[in-house]
């Protein structure tokens, strides 16, 4: 699929999604706005938390290499733009993956074997619409996690426009989406059937928000692990500032980083990725769980 052609696609998916917001936002309301506080929340959290985690996972990935990257120091370096971008990245999702969830549900009577597509469905839809905000803050993140100046991010955001223009916040919009399309389909149909099996279990309607946030550790862990080559390549794009065609799309970076470094360059920082995925799973899905159900507007 050529770059023209793929962008295209998001956008189409990101109309059809609002779309579907807009048309529905009417009838439940109350659902709409309780995805919006409880995913801007679980945003916040996650983010902010395990933010030093996030930092030295990025510093293994960057192709200066650990050390030369910042090591140890600065860990918190870019945490303003984690921290501003974290709850509109957070909001977005939820209000589109519910959104999809609930509609499709309630159009098509899905029924119970056939809920991992649409939890599936609704996840690709959710990451799309949220990498709109995602992406142009992790951008800035990285670069001044992996500056050697200490860079605040601010000083980040004004050099990248300035030398990339608007279009260089979005480098690598579309390796990120396709990093986390599947680990959205990984994740978020695990973590539906751990809790809809869990609750089987003891007889009840829903888990505990404890026991979300426990099957979304082990959901996050299980999708961090098989999707962290992705994440290598999306890494590497994002901090790279050359022109090169080569340096922009994901097989070739892949395949570049295969040959230099072999696989375990492609695995690089998948202990703190897995961390960081795992705690950030049952932070991120507990906050969420806990705060939408005891929600009531």
């Amino acid at each position: 699929m050529s770059l023209a052609a793929a962008i295209t696609v998001c956008l189409v998916i990101i109309a059809v999604v609002f779309l579907v917001m807009t048309q529905h936002q009417g009838a439940s309301s109350n659902s709409f706005i309780v995805s919006l506080i409880a995913g801007g929340a679980a945003g916040f959290a996650v983010d902010v938390t395990l933010f030093p985690i996030d930092t030295i996972k990025t510093r293994l990935q960057s192709p200066s290499g650990f050390f030369k990257s910042g090591g140890f120091r600065g860990i918190y370096s870019g945490l303003a733009s984690a921290a501003v971008g974290s709850i509109p990245g957070g909001a977005l999702f939820f209000c589109s993956y519910d959104t999809v969830k609930r509609v499709v549900n309630a159009q098509l009577a899905v029924s119970a074997t056939a809920q991992p597509l649409v939890h599936m469905a609704a996840a690709c839809c959710g990451e799309v619409v949220a990498c709109c905000v995602r992406v142009p803050v992790e951008v800035v993140k990285q670069r001044a996690q992996t500056s050697r100046l200490g860079k605040s991010s601010l000083d980040v955001l004004r050099e990248t426009v300035r030398s990339s223009g608007l279009s260089g916040l979005y480098r690598g919009y579309l390796t990120t989406v396709l990093r986390e399309i599947p680990f959205s389909l990984i994740q978020f149909p695990l973590w539906e059937f751990g809790k809809h099996f869990w609750a089987q279990q003891q007889g009840i309607a829903e888990v505990s928000a404890l026991q979300a946030a426990l099957v979304g550790a082990v959901a996050g862990c299980t999708a961090a692990a098989l999707t962290t080559p992705v994440d290598v390549a999306k890494t590497r794009i994002m901090l790279s500032t050359g022109q090169s065609k080569e340096e922009l799309y994901l097989v070739s970076v892949m395949r570049s980083v295969y040959m230099g470094e072999g696989v375990r360059g492609l695995f690089a920082g998948v202990g703190p990725r897995v961390a960081w995925i795992g705690l950030g799973g049952f932070i991120f899905l507990g906050v969420y769980a806990k705060i939408s159900s005891g929600l009531v507007l």
